[in-house]
């Protein structure tokens, strides 16, 4: 039977108010065998209740007048495993897609693609320094600003008319958060599993893993159910995984992203509103998309931009009405994003729940839905 939970809306700003104990094991190092039958923990705030299911069940909670949006954004292998000239190991992990540029200087077929980037290493190199990662493939360091981040030109060389992004995937990582351990590079299986089945632009160094439950099957159910799916787009970057610093959560600078929201998807998410439907976004990084693109009368309008909207308790919602998301960290901006959808304390109990029940937590661990309007 579902479980009772006393209603309340409250707005604490205080990052403390946002801590939770979870045990180091809870902490999913793999994803579920199957991408749809990882665990969801159903928080309805209109009945007060909480109730356990299989994500698969998900289908279950979804109408034909409802729609489905999803984040469309691609995961590129933004981590980079090589040596500098002096034989020392180094670790570049680019903060965006490179961007490519000319290389006239370069000997014939050999390429250039600039982007920001960190850098791991026992002592750290200098600007013009080179950092070989493959025969076919190296990094020039350009400069470091004050934040310790430095700007990089790939230097490439592309065969058979190969693309940058297919030579990053064959040399490259893919760029696992820093709390699911992977000391010697990622496994085979992260490099499908840490992307979404509809993944199609590509420009995230994080995946929107609420999206990694819906397998190929699901989609298909839902979809032969009657219920519309449109796609936004999000490039998620490393501030995603940036701590909060401030006392008082209001003054945390949030960090901007890329965001893309079509003039289809607009028109359907507005339609669909004005017949009174409900709106389900897929993870964290739709629910700020939306919200950034919709007016003050609670319409999306088509978007390209940086969003920088900054979500915690006491914001109002226009747009989202339930969300399908994983579990967030301690003390992080997701966290008070999905405190303010369902209410503070309501989310800490429904953490307290998932740790005495053993749920999986953060990228590749277990889900959760929480609905507003039922």
């Amino acid at each position: 039977m579902p479980k009772p939970l006393f209603p309340m809306n409250d707005y604490p700003h205080h990052l403390d108010d946002y801590d939770y104990e979870l045990p180091a094991d809870r902490i999913a190092q793999f994803p579920a065998p199957e991408r749809d039958r990882s665990r969801l923990l159903v928080l309805d705030t209109t009945q007060a209740t909480l109730a356990h299911h299989q994500f698969a069940d998900i289908i279950d909670k979804l109408r034909e007048s409802d729609l489905l949006v999803i984040n469309n954004t691609k995961v590129f292998p933004a981590r980079l495993l090589g040596h500098k000239q002096t034989g020392g190991k180094v670790e570049l992990f680019l903060l965006s897609f490179p961007q490519v540029v000319s290389g006239e200087n370069l000997p014939a077929l050999w390429r250039e693609a600039t982007a920001p980037a960190l850098i791991k290493s026992s002592k750290r190199p200098k600007p013009g320094d080179l950092l070989n990662f493959s025969k076919v493939l190296r990094a020039r360091i350009d400069s470091f600003s004050e934040d310790g981040k430095a700007q990089v030109t790939l230097q490439y060389h592309p065969l058979n008319e190969q693309t940058l992004e297919a030579l990053l995937e064959a040399h490259g990582q893919m760029p696992l958060p820093p709390y699911i351990n992977r000391p010697d590079g990622c496994y085979g299986d992260d490099l499908h599993r840490y992307q979404t089945r509809y993944a199609r632009h590509t420009g995230s160094v994080a995946a929107p893993t609420a999206g990694l439950h819906f397998s190929d099957d699901l989609l298909a159910k839902i979809t032969a159910k009657g219920i519309d799916i449109v796609s936004i787009m999000l490039h998620v970057g490393y501030g995603t995984f940036a701590p909060v610093r401030t006392e008082d959560i209001r003054e945390h600078v949030i960090h901007q992203e890329r965001v893309e929201v079509s003039a289809g998807t607009a028109e359907k998410i507005n339609r669909v509103k004005a017949a009174g439907g409900r709106i389900w976004a897929v993870g964290t990084t739709t629910v700020r998309t939306l919200e950034f693109a919709a007016d003050e009368q609670g319409q999306i309008h088509p978007l390209t931009g940086e969003c920088d909207l900054f979500i915690y308790p006491g914001f109002q919602f226009r747009i989202v009405d339930n969300l399908i998301t994983n579990f967030h960290l301690p003390k992080s901006s997701l966290l008070f994003l999905v405190s303010a959808l369902a209410g503070h304390q309501r989310i800490m109990a429904a953490y307290q729940e998932a740790v005495a029940g053993d749920y999986r937590f953060f990228s590749y661990g277990d889900a959760m839905a929480i609905i507003t309007k039922s």
